[in-house]
């Protein structure tokens, strides 16, 4: 609970320092003779605002298929036909994550598979708690390591980066159920 007040006062600062470089920008010029001036930049200050607001709220609805697109690509994964974002979902303040799930075509599905088993790297006996970070010497700094194997329900492909001293590393799991059309990615930051 102190972490949620401690964000709630975070907030409650930034809004109200918002607040008043918003009436600072109107009362400066207001005070300097050019009360239309004032007036404009106040308002371009108030639109920027709510705009940033709803972009910050509506981030999960703005997602597009070029998105996915781009995401997949990232790991070398290509879907040729036509795709449904079933779901889309991303957040965290520390830890952050994003995930969202397809539904593909059976010869995407397919293909995806085949490219995972055909890996050089890929674990054919099933493993259902593989998770790639415990392989990493170093966190922070290091290759990139990428991992190809499967559990009981999926098949999976796996990679997890460093971004540096003092970033947060990126893992990032692409999953092709066994039994369903459905492909899901996840990220996670931590």
């Amino acid at each position: 609970m102190d972490i949620f007040v401690f964000y709630s006062l975070i907030l409650i600062v930034l809004l109200l320092l918002i607040i008043g470089i918003i009436y600072l920008s109107y009362w400066i010029f207001k005070k300097f003779g050019n009360k239309k001036l004032g007036i404009i930049i106040s308002r371009i200050l108030i639109l920027a605002t709510v705009l940033a607001i709803l972009v910050f709220v509506f981030d999960d609805s703005l997602f597009f298929k070029s998105d996915v697109k781009e995401y997949l690509s990232e790991q070398k994964v290509e879907l040729k036909n036509e795709f449904k974002i079933q779901d889309n979902e991303s957040g965290g303040l520390r830890d952050y994550y994003h995930k969202f799930e397809l539904e593909i075509s059976d010869s995407d599905k397919q293909r995806i598979i085949n490219q995972i088993k055909s890996s050089e790297n890929y674990q054919d006996e099933i493993n259902n708690e593989f998770y790639l970070p415990e392989l990493a010497k170093n966190r922070y700094e290091g290759d990139t390591l990428y991992a190809n194997y499967q559990t009981d329900w999926e098949y999976k492909k796996a990679m997890f980066y460093p971004n540096g001293k003092g970033y947060t590393p990126t893992y990032r799991v692409i999953s092709i159920s066994k039994e369903k059309n459905e492909l899901t990615f996840e990220e996670l930051l931590d």
